[in-house]
């Protein structure tokens, strides 16, 4: 998908929302477990009920891996349900030397048919570059995440010595560097970064560094972070965020009617991210 289709998706729809199908089998509803395909009729019952309300689906991978091959073939079929007005992401987080990275990509893009896979930049630009040179294909790289781990990396604080960085108090945060170095990788319709909502204080900065690249941004819903604030700090002339939910919409029911609960709980994202956009 094309930046300029997922802009006249979000127009269209009034939307930003991206749900993620974090599909864990212990916790769809009872009635399902028992399916002979339990995962794929869960994800394809959330997606008849919220497509009209939201731009993206997300895919945890680790949930599908898990259950081995019967797991990747519930993923198969998942990306192929999704309809093609949908961006849809792979959140594999993956990211390793390049000729490792060239058989990643080729796996979520040529072989699952997904629009965009999450990555991790820590081993560097070669690491990166294969994800970013499939036509309309995107890199989603780890920026600023919202878990307590983040402040062992990301929030450190640097100052530069010659051509090396080092931890000093008074220098930018490492994720700052991050920001700045990868987007020079690719560009504004290659590449997006993922900042987690609970950081929203940070994104007026994170917005100086980039401010035209579109943002992935988790954390709202059950990790508290506020959709408000967000799309306040966040929202670029193109909107700019794909504000991804996953347990808040996907579990919010545990009966049989539990797709027409998630709707109910999409619907109140959808409404309230109108109001952001007009």
């Amino acid at each position: 998908m094309t930046r300029k289709q997922l802009i006249q998706q979000i127009q269209l729809k009034k939307s930003y929302l991206c749900v993620g199908l974090d599909t864990d089998l212990t916790k769809i509803p009872k009635h399902l477990q028992s399916h002979p395909d339990a995962v794929f009729e869960f994800n394809k019952q959330i997606i008849d009920a919220t497509q009209d309300l939201c731009v993206a689906y997300k895919i945890n991978t680790a949930f599908y891996e898990a259950l081995g091959l019967k797991g990747w073939e519930a993923m198969e079929k998942t990306v192929n349900y999704i309809p093609k007005d949908q961006f849809i992401i792979a959140d594999a987080k993956r990211g390793d030397i390049g000729n490792t990275s060239s058989q990643y990509a080729k796996a979520f893009f040529e072989t699952m048919d997904f629009d965009a896979i999450t990555v991790a930049p820590y081993m560097g630009e070669d690491s990166v570059k294969p994800f970013l040179e499939f036509e309309n294909k995107w890199a989603i790289v780890l920026g600023l995440t919202s878990n307590a781990g983040s402040k062992d990396f990301e929030q450190l604080r640097l100052v530069r010595d010659s051509d090396s960085c080092r931890e000093n108090q008074s220098g930018e945060f490492l994720y700052e560097t991050v920001l700045q170095k990868v987007s020079s990788w690719g560009n504004i319709n290659n590449l997006m970064f993922v900042i987690g909502a609970t950081k929203a204080s940070e994104l007026e900065v994170i917005r100086k560094i980039i401010p035209d690249h579109f943002l992935l941004v988790p954390g709202v819903g059950f990790q508290g972070g506020s959709l408000e604030e967000v799309s306040k700090y966040g929202m670029n002339k193109d909107c700019g965020l794909l504000i991804n939910a996953s347990r808040a919409i996907i579990y919010a029911g545990e009966k049989e009617n539990f797709a027409s609960e998630a709707r109910a709980i999409a619907q109140q994202y959808q409404s309230e991210m109108a109001g952001y956009l007009t």
